[in-house]
């Protein structure tokens, strides 16, 4: 096994995951012990519903724990390790993705798929400036469209607004959709993650309709969808 396998996989050593409310939130335990995150903090959660999510993938584990499948606690590990140390940057992260946000980029041909992006973007953008204030500027084609300032720091102060592991997620969910728009519609619960991701690669549906797909590539993207599935399940746990 190498180093970077030993990091990822450690044999289960204990018997039962569940939870218990501890100052400051909802620990998860095991066996009647707190684990800690890698950086040797409690485990400790902001909602019954968020620490059961996260007990159930250490309950859910077998011989080894894989923590490549358990994305919930990543996220946690994340929200404490990282995210509270970083909240500015992780913010201005999220704005500069709002910066080139995939929804603002319309194709022009052919008349098929031009006609699927406003049908279903249109209502996404225009939700975002109603309950966000979120006005963005829609272009057409690939070339670089700039966004209003006033939207940047609108979409820095929205997600400064969230706590720490609200924060995770949604910069998770803006690098794996490409878009500030639709992590916010996923967070706030205007998206589920299934649909947040058939929206974020609805050129890509359109070429494979056309040409087909391989195998590798529908790997990958089911490997994606499910990601986007798990962030609709973390944020409504958080709410």
């Amino acid at each position: 096994m190498s180093k970077n396998d030993a990091l990822q996989r450690i044999r289960r050593f204990f018997k039962l995951a569940e939870t218990k409310t501890v100052d400051g939130g909802v620990a998860v335990v095991l066996d009647g012990r707190q684990p800690r995150t890698p950086a040797g903090a409690p485990l400790v959660l902001p909602t019954q519903a968020a620490a059961d999510l996260v007990a159930a993938e250490w309950q859910g584990q077998v011989e080894w724990i894989e923590f490549g499948a358990m994305p919930a606690t990543r996220h946690a590990f994340t929200a404490i390790d990282r995210v509270r140390l970083v909240r500015a940057e992780t913010a201005a992260e999220l704005a500069r993705f709002a910066g080139s946000d995939l929804l603002c980029y319309f194709a022009t041909d052919p008349k098929a798929l031009v006609e699927r992006q406003h049908r279903l973007w249109g209502p996404v953008l225009d939700w975002a400036e109603d309950q966000l204030g979120l006005l963005f500027v829609r272009g057409e084609g690939v070339v670089y469209q700039p966004q209003p300032p006033e939207t940047l720091k609108r979409a820095e102060a929205l997600a400064l607004e969230l706590n720490d592991f609200e924060l995770a997620g949604l910069a998770w969910a803006g690098a794996l959709l490409g878009s500030t728009v639709l992590a916010f519609a996923l967070q706030k619960g205007r998206l589920g993650g299934e649909e947040a991701f058939e929206l974020s690669r609805l050129d890509e549906a359109f070429q494979n309709e056309q040409w087909g797909e391989d195998a590798e590539a529908a790997e990958r993207a089911a490997n994606m969808r499910l990601e986007a599935i798990m962030l609709e399940r973390w944020f409504a746990a958080l709410r």
